[in-house]
C-alpha cells in the first residue's frame, strides 16, 4: 500500500502527472526545481526518491525517467492507434502502407487533434542530452516546415533522423544534443522536413515495441 505524502509531494506528484498530459513525457529535474523553487538537483531528487519509496513512480538513471506507477495519479485517458514507421522510402508517401511496422497505442493527450501523427523509432544517442535515448519513439507532427531551433524529424535519403535544425543562408544545420556528434550540414535539395517531434514514449521494462 502506497504511504501518504507530504503536501510538496503531493504537489510535484500533480505536477508531474499534469506535465505528462500536456507534453507526453515526463519533466526533467531542473524543470521541477524551477516550478518549485528547488535550488538544487538534490534537493528535488529527494522529494522523487521519497515518491519512489512511497509506490507513486518508478525511475531509472537517465534523464526524464519518471514514470507515475499508482493507479490514482495514472491518466485514464483514451488511446489513439498510430502507425510506428520503419525504413523510409525517399519520394514515397510518408504514411505508405509498406512502410508502416506497426500500429502503437498512444494516450490521445499526447495526439491531441493532430492529423496523419505517426511514430518513428530513436536510433543512437545523439539526442540523449534532451533525454531521448536509443530505441524511444518519438510521436511526430507531420509537416514540412519548421522554425530556427525546432526539434524535428528530417529525411536524409531513405534514413529519418531526429535533431534540432538550425537554419542559415541557404542550408541547415542538425544539431545534436550528445556532445560527441558533430552537427550535420544539409542544403534544402539535400534533406526533408518530415515533422515537428511533439511527444515521446518509452518502455520501462527494456522492452521493444
Amino acid at each position: 500500500m502506497a504511504k501518504a505524502l507530504t503536501k510538496r509531494q503531493q504537489s510535484i506528484l500533480q505536477f508531474v502527472q499534469e506535465y505528462i498530459e500536456q507534453e507526453g513525457y515526463p519533466p526533467s529535474i531542473r524543470e521541477i526545481g524551477a516550478k518549485f523553487g528547488i535550488g538544487s538537483l538534490r534537493g528535488v531528487t529527494v522529494h522523487l526518491d521519497a515518491l519512489q519509496r512511497k509506490g507513486y513512480i518508478a525511475r531509472t538513471n537517465t534523464p526524464r525517467s519518471i514514470k507515475i506507477t499508482h493507479p490514482a495519479y495514472q491518466s485514464q485517458a483514451k488511446v489513439t492507434m498510430l502507425p510506428l514507421l520503419g525504413q523510409i522510402a525517399a519520394g514515397a508517401p510518408i504514411l505508405a502502407q509498406e512502410q508502416v511496422e506497426n500500429l502503437v497505442p498512444v494516450p490521445s493527450e499526447m495526439v491531441r487533434n493532430i492529423r496523419g501523427a505517426f511514430l518513428l523509432r530513436v536510433k543512437g544517442d545523439s539526442m540523449n542530452g534532451e533525454g531521448i535515448n536509443p530505441r524511444d519513439l518519438v510521436v511526430v507532427r507531420p509537416q514540412q516546415t519548421a522554425n530556427h531551433g525546432d526539434l524535428v524529424a528530417v529525411l536524409l535519403g531513405d534514413e529519418a533522423t531526429v535533431k534540432r535544425i538550425h537554419f542559415h543562408g541557404d542550408g541547415a544545420r542538425l544539431v545534436a544534443s550528445n556532445p560527441a556528434y558533430d552537427p550535420i550540414e544539409v542544403r534544402q535539395d539535400d534533406a526533408r522536413i518530415i515533422g515537428r517531434i511533439v511527444g515521446l514514449l518509452r518502455d520501462y521494462e527494456g522492452m521493444a515495441f
